[in-house]
């Protein structure tokens, strides 16, 4: 059978404009990567939700919304597991704490962090009212347990003296005391209750991994207490984003004004545009 002049024009066409959407998505993705640059952006990502004030109804969105997340990080691959789970007192969650492991895992998901809100007829509701309720969710980037403190020779400036006070006369004759200086931190650390100048440096040493190490710490908890500060109240006004299921269907994202009626979808872990939407307007 042979084709007409028009149908290979059609052909041809529906061939370009499919050649020209997978151009448009891998430029998405490019887009998309540029906006996760962030050092913390690469790391797994810990998930916490809890319910607001409102006792079944907003533990049962808490659940729906735990549930949300687990198919979003299926739909991409991603390794899940429960850390902490509450269940409530009829039905829904008390609290939950996910693990998300995946490739930019806290990147993807720091968007979601806030109060979300739902408004729906209750199934809990014999009236069959219209309920509102809300839900906190939060996103940690994942730190490891043991922080690796790497001393590097060149960062040391490593000094010898003779040891005052207390000792001994041999402490006092000879350069045993050690001081070693932290180029990079300027913490500065000494040692001369030992003979030894090989003892003293290992205790100094010793001294400063600890210190390096609290430091580091100190600065996970400073990262921490910044991302701490942007929690709101889980009650009206402070909703991120608004779950609408009745008298119409619609999820509106209040910080971009992006939105979709395709409720379903999002309920079943479809948030990617969302998550876009955010990067992109916060970029």
């Amino acid at each position: 059978m042979s084709l007409s002049l028009a149908d290979g024009d059609s052909e041809m066409q529906q061939e370009i404009g499919s050649h020209l959407a997978v151009i448009a998505r891998k430029l998405d993705d490019f887009e998309f990567q540029s906006f996760l640059s962030n050092e913390e952006d690469a790391k797994d990502a810990i998930l916490a939700i809890h319910p607001g004030a409102g006792g079944t109804e907003s533990q049962d969105w808490a659940s729906m919304l735990l549930r949300m997340y687990l198919r979003w990080a299926e739909n991409h691959g991603f390794q899940t597991d429960m850390m902490d789970y509450q269940s409530g007192d009829e039905a829904g969650i008390k609290s939950a704490t996910l693990e998300i492991k995946g490739p930019h895992a806290y990147g993807y998901l720091k968007s979601e962090s806030g109060v979300h809100r739902l408004v729906r007829i209750s199934p809990f509701d014999a009236n069959k009212r219209r309920h509102t309720s809300f839900a906190s969710v939060f996103i940690y980037p994942e730190t490891d347990e043991d922080i690796n403190i790497e001393i590097k020779p060149d960062d040391l400036k490593i000094d010898t003296f003779r040891a005052s006070g207390a000792g001994g006369q041999h402490v006092n004759k000879t350069s045993s005391a050690v001081r070693i200086t932290h180029i990079p931190t300027g913490i500065v650390v000494q040692c001369q209750t030992e003979r030894s100048q090989h003892k003293n440096r290992e205790s100094a040493m010793k001294v400063l991994r600890a210190r390096l190490y609290q430091k580091a710490l100190e600065e996970e908890r400073a990262k921490m207490a910044t991302i701490e500060a942007s929690k709101k109240k889980i009650e009206w006004g402070s909703q991120i984003r608004s779950y609408v299921f009745q008298p119409y269907t619609m999820v509106k994202d209040h910080r971009t004004e992006y939105e979709t009626s395709n409720v379903n979808a999002v309920m079943d872990g479809e948030i990617d545009d969302f998550i876009h939407a955010y990067l992109s307007h916060k970029e």
